[in-house]
């Protein structure tokens, strides 16, 4: 397993999330998206917050792995929080640090938003984490079948989505070495004026490109070398069923929302 960002890895398993049929994960992560933005009480974030850790602990994945995976996005957390303490000035008071001011509703909004963003991005990359791309595509195309009737390229969308996915680590592998060749080389992204950092970072992206580029040659010629045309007249190895365990998933979220809901107020 890589250290880096884990959006877009697979991590092979057997547990309950692992089993659980991908249109069942799609619906439930794209719901929990939009109710995360409806907690406004300790009540409905306690709940959301348990949902998501026991969601996490059922996946068997290993909690220091996936908190490891998630340091880019602590920074982007850090800042949502310091930038809320700096342009609120909502509630009481709170510090008087020589002029500036820390206000309860800073502090109170502030770590809203940075549970409401971890959230997002811890539950998201349970998607990714527990189900294989080509699971997810299939879960797309389904779930979309009804636009077929439109002529909407329903499986050529779901196949986009899930190479791009799919990539997203291999990126990042790609990035890591470049810069660290070209950090070998004496280039430093770190040090010196903006100006000078941002002409250093042009012999990272250029080989970042055309590696990518060629990826993505590569992987056309292997299609067509496969005979692909396309989703039509395409058979399944694997038939996509709803079972026990899916149901039951959904009947617990079903409760959460609820219990969110009546909780909101209080």
């Amino acid at each position: 397993m890589n250290n880096g960002l884990i959006i877009g890895q697979y991590v092979p398993g057997e547990s309950i999330v692992h089993r659980l049929d991908p249109r069942t994960k799609i619906t439930v992560i794209f719901f929990f998206v939009l109710i995360v933005f409806l907690a406004n009480s300790v009540i409905s974030y306690s709940m959301l917050v348990l949902f998501a850790l026991l969601s996490t602990l059922t996946t068997r994945i290993p909690i220091r792995f996936i908190l490891k995976g998630l340091t880019p996005v602590w920074f982007l957390i850090v800042f949502t929080f310091i930038l809320h303490l700096i342009v609120t000035d909502k509630g009481t008071v709170l510090v008087d640090i020589v002029g500036f001011n820390v206000y309860s509703g800073a502090l109170i909004q502030g770590f809203a938003i940075s549970i409401r963003f971890f959230l997002l991005i811890l539950v998201t990359s349970l998607l990714t984490l527990t189900t294989t791309p080509i699971e997810i595509t299939d879960a797309i195309e389904d779930m979309l079948h009804p636009l077929k009737k439109v002529r909407f390229p329903v499986h050529e969308l779901a196949l986009m989505m899930s190479i791009s996915l799919r990539f997203i680590p291999t990126l990042m592998q790609e990035t890591e070495k470049i810069s660290k060749a070209q950090a070998s080389r004496g280039v430093d992204f770190r040090t010196g004026p903006l100006k000078e950092r941002m002409k250093a970072i042009v012999p990272l992206l250029v080989p970042l490109f055309v590696s990518a580029f060629k990826r993505a040659e590569e992987l056309a010629m292997a299609m067509e070398a496969r005979g692909y045309q396309g989703g039509e007249g395409r058979s399944k190895l694997r038939e996509l069923r709803l079972g026990k365990r899916d149901a039951l998933i959904y009947i617990l979220f079903i409760a959460v929302v609820i219990i969110l809901l009546t909780t909101r107020h209080y």
